[in-house]
């Protein structure tokens, strides 16, 4: 038989049947079977199926596991191409460009662990033809002189349309964003006006906010650069000022802002330096009960500025322990624990200050936001 890839060559009937029943006795392969969890199945040299567990059957809808065995795992997945061959699953035109039967081959040909994903097109048992992507790992298993493999198999389809969702959600949005922050910027320069500015800024900390996202969502992969200014530690509180009364409506709660400004000024990104402490605002609402929240920026001998937030609350040791780990929260439901985690990479990796706090029942929680003073800054008045 023609193959345009693997070995179309199967084990014979006699041969099989007694692979089933030494797969079917054999405890390692029983154990295996019964304690990983996921999808795991165990095929022969030809690639066939000689035993899986109940994981697989249920994936496959499967109640009578001897419907499949001796199938390869393309026949058992209903693939639409393993049967356009004499040779069936992995002999098509197709199959040189599947990662599970890739992931199997070099397993077989080099003894060694393979990884590789699966772009599965299959026909379910209503005939109905649905697309998945499947994370496989293949490897191979010697038991008493036998060779067989493990194919380890994973779901990965939500993962993997939720990342090529990202990405085309972030180029399309890039390229509208960058339309709008030219227009603005010509929009300010023929006719200034505190509306025109206001629109020139927004653009720009939009931008920003999408890059910072970007960032958060592919675990850093992607690049986000600071727009480095000089800016004076007054004109950062009015942003904060204007910033949070967005904040302090929806929370229906006060955030009291000091009146003692520093006179000095900061090299920083304005965009990333106000999404930490109005992360550090916002978690003071969402954790405050009386008294509001209190803002103020500490000034140090050894020119340092200190963007501080307080409310009466205490953290529990057991959460200050991990206030700062990705992916930990107190509250229930997904998409958690990312808010704190935010602060610390942006404040710290990015623009290259520290963020600390220190929380008591009697002194209650203040987050803090240091970074270096790059220089004094005339006083108004």
């Amino acid at each position: 038989m023609h193959s345009y890839f693997a070995s179309p060559e199967r084990t014979d009937q006699e041969t099989l049947a007694a692979e089933l029943d030494f797969a079917g006795r054999n405890p390692v392969i029983s154990g295996l079977l019964s304690s990983v969890g996921g999808l795991l199945a165990v095929l022969d040299e030809h690639r066939q199926i000689v035993a899986l567990n109940d994981g697989f059957l249920q994936m496959l809808d499967i109640e009578d596991p001897a419907s499949i065995l001796g199938l390869r795992p393309g026949e058992a997945l209903g693939c639409i191409h393993a049967h356009e061959e004499p040779g069936g699953c992995g002999t098509s035109k197709f199959c040189s460009s599947c990662g599970a039967a890739i992931a199997i081959v070099s397993s077989l040909t080099q003894n060694e662990p393979a990884e590789r994903i699966c772009a599965l097109s299959a026909v379910r048992k209503d005939g109905r033809e649905t697309d998945a992507a499947l994370l496989v790992r293949s490897r191979p298993l010697l038991i008493e002189g036998r060779r067989f493999l493990l194919l380890f198999v994973q779901d990965v389809t939500k993962e993997q349309r939720r990342a090529a969702l990202e990405r085309a959600f972030f180029h399309d949005i890039n390229s509208m964003l960058g339309l709008l922050a030219g227009a603005a910027e010509l929009m300010a320069e023929e006719n200034r006006s505190p509306l025109t500015e206001t629109v020139r800024r927004t653009s720009m900390r939009l931008s920003k906010e999408v890059a910072v996202h970007r960032y958060l969502l592919q675990d850093q992969a992607a690049v986000c650069e600071p727009t480095w200014s000089e800016l004076p530690a007054a004109e950062i509180l009015d942003e904060l000022r204007s910033f949070s009364a967005i904040y302090a409506a929806a929370y229906q709660k006060e955030i009291v802002f000091s009146e003692q400004v520093p006179p000095v000024s900061v090299r920083t990104d304005l965009s990333l330096l106000l999404r930490v402490v109005c992360n550090m605002i916002t978690n003071a609402l969402e954790a405050s009960e009386e008294g509001g929240v209190r803002v103020w920026l500490e000034e140090h001998e050894d020119s340092r500025l200190s963007f501080c937030v307080w409310n009466g609350q205490e953290i529990p040791p057991e959460t200050a322990r991990r206030i700062f780990q990705l992916h930990f929260s107190t509250k229930s439901g997904t998409g958690r624990g990312i808010g704190t985690y935010s602060m610390k990479l942006i404040g710290e990796k990015l623009l290259g200050g520290s963020v600390s706090f220190s929380s008591s029942a009697s002194e209650g929680t203040v987050f803090r936001f240091t970074v270096p003073v790059r220089k004094a800054w005339p006083s108004k008045g």
